[in-house]
C-alpha cells in the first residue's frame, strides 16, 4: 500500500509534517553535539566546509615541514658539537706545541710531536662522526636543504665544510718538531684552523637562528590556520544544547498535537 492510499485529515497531515521536520532538526543537533561541528559535510555549508578543509590541509603540510626543520636543527647541532670538540682538541695540541717550545730535548720534542699526530687522527675521527641521520656537515661540503613552506619555494641551504685535519690544513708534525721553526709553523696552522672553525661556527649559528625562527613562525601559522578552520566549522555547544531542549519539547508537543488531531477520526469509531 502506498502512502497516497492512506487518507489523513488536514490537521493530522500538518502535524505529521511538523513532527518530521522536528525529528530532522533533532538529528542534526545530535550530530553537532556529538561531533562538535556545525559543518560536518559540504551539504551543511559548502563555502565554509571547503575553506576549512583547505586551511586544515595547509596546516598539515606545514606540520610536515616543521618535522623537517626539527631534523635540520639536530643536524646543525651535531655539526656544532663536532666543531666544539675539534676546537678543544686543537687547544690541547697548541698546549703540546708550547711544551715542545719550552724544551730543547729532541727526544721530548719527538714524543710531543707523536702526541700531536695522535690528536690529528682524533680530529679526523670526530669530523667523520659528527653526522646526523646520514648527513654530516663536517666530513665534506654536503648541503642540508631545509624547506619552510608547503610548496618548498622557500628554503635554506646549509653548506658544510671539511673539518678533518686535511680540511683544516693541519699537516703532520714538521720534521718531528726538532726545531723551533717547525713547532711555530705548526702552531700557526693550528691558529688558522681555529679561525676557520670559528668562522664556520658563526655561519652555522646564523643558519640555526633562521631555522628556529621559521619553526616559531610555522607553529604560529599552523595555529592560525587551525583556528580559522575551527571558526568556520565548530558548533556553539551552548546554543546546540539549548536547541536540543527546545526541539525535545517541540517533539513532545507535536506528538500530543498529532494525537489530538486523530481524535476526530476516532469519534467515528464510536458510532459503530
Amino acid at each position: 500500500m502506498s502512502v497516497s492510499d492512506i487518507s489523513l485529515t488536514a490537521g493530522m497531515r500538518t502535524n505529521l509534517m511538523n513532527l518530521q521536520n522536528t525529528n530532522q532538526l533533532l538529528n542534526r543537533t545530535q550530530q553537532r553535539l556529538s561531533s562538535g561541528k556545525a559543518v560536518n559535510s559540504a551539504l551543511d555549508n559548502p563555502t565554509n566546509y571547503f575553506a576549512a578543509q583547505n586551511a586544515n590541509q595547509r596546516a598539515g603540510d606545514l606540520s610536515d615541514r616543521k618535522d623537517g626543520m626539527s631534523e635540520a636543527v639536530q643536524t646543525v647541532n651535531a655539526a656544532n658539537a663536532g666543531i666544539s670538540a675539534i676546537t678543544g682538541l686543537i687547544s690541547a695540541a697548541k698546549g703540546i706545541a708550547q711544551s715542545a717550545l719550552s724544551t730543547s730535548d729532541t727526544n721530548v720534542q719527538s714524543k710531543l710531536a707523536a702526541q700531536y699526530d695522535t690528536i690529528r687522527s682524533q680530529i679526523d675521527n670526530l669530523s667523520s662522526d659528527s653526522g646526523y641521520q646520514g648527513l654530516n656537515l663536517l666530513s665534506s661540503t654536503n648541503t642540508l636543504t631545509v624547506n619552510f613552506n608547503e610548496s618548498a619555494s622557500s628554503q635554506l641551504n646549509v653548506v658544510g665544510f671539511l673539518a678533518s685535519s686535511s680540511g683544516l690544513s693541519l699537516t703532520g708534525a714538521s720534521n718531528n718538531w726538532q726545531t723551533t721553526s717547525d713547532i711555530t709553523s705548526d702552531s700557526a696552522k693550528m691558529d688558522s684552523a681555529v679561525t676557520t672553525l670559528r668562522t664556520n661556527t658563526q655561519t652555522l649559528a646564523a643558519n640555526m637562528n633562521i631555522i628556529t625562527t621559521r619553526q616559531s613562525f610555522t607553529d604560529s601559522m599552523i595555529n592560525t590556520l587551525q583556528t580559522g578552520a575551527d571558526n568556520l566549522t565548530l558548533a556553539d555547544m551552548n546554543q546546540e544544547g539549548a536547541n536540543m531542549l527546545m526541539l525535545q519539547t517541540r517533539q513532545s508537543l507535536g506528538t500530543t498535537s498529532l494525537q489530538m488531531s486523530s481524535q476526530a477520526s476516532q469519534a467515528v469509531l464510536r458510532l459503530f
